[in-house]
């Protein structure tokens, strides 16, 4: 059940994620891929809910980082959670994606840079 958890939040971070850095990264990503047009400027109409996007990934990492650190695991001696490798690595995927979300809400203030 830890583990499921602990996937739940990642996921739930990660699509808050996108829908945050949805207003603009999907220009950004269209333009790159060489579509353009001025429809591309209506694209930001849920830019007036990216701070409660942002809240929530932050609220699903930081449950999924007490799920990983701060909570005891109980498990069965025959389950795949007694394995300290598999600790090992659910720490690995949380770190990284945790990385490439923080990448993605940060493109806003980073992205005029760039065009």
């Amino acid at each position: 059940m830890t583990q499921l958890t602990s996937k739940g939040s990642l996921i739930a971070s990660a699509l808050a994620a996108i829908g945050a850095s949805v207003c603009c990264v999907g220009p950004l990503v269209l333009l790159a891929l060489g579509i353009s047009g001025t429809w591309i400027g209506s694209l930001t109409a849920m830019e007036p809910y990216r701070p409660y996007f942002i809240g929530l990934t932050l609220l699903f990492l930081g449950l999924a980082f007490r799920k990983l650190y701060l909570m005891p695991q109980v498990c069965a001696a025959d389950t795949a959670c007694a394995d300290p490798r598999t600790t090992t690595r659910q720490r690995l995927v949380f770190w990284i994606v945790t990385g490439l979300l923080l990448g993605l809400l940060v493109v806003p203030w980073i992205a005029p840079l760039f065009y």
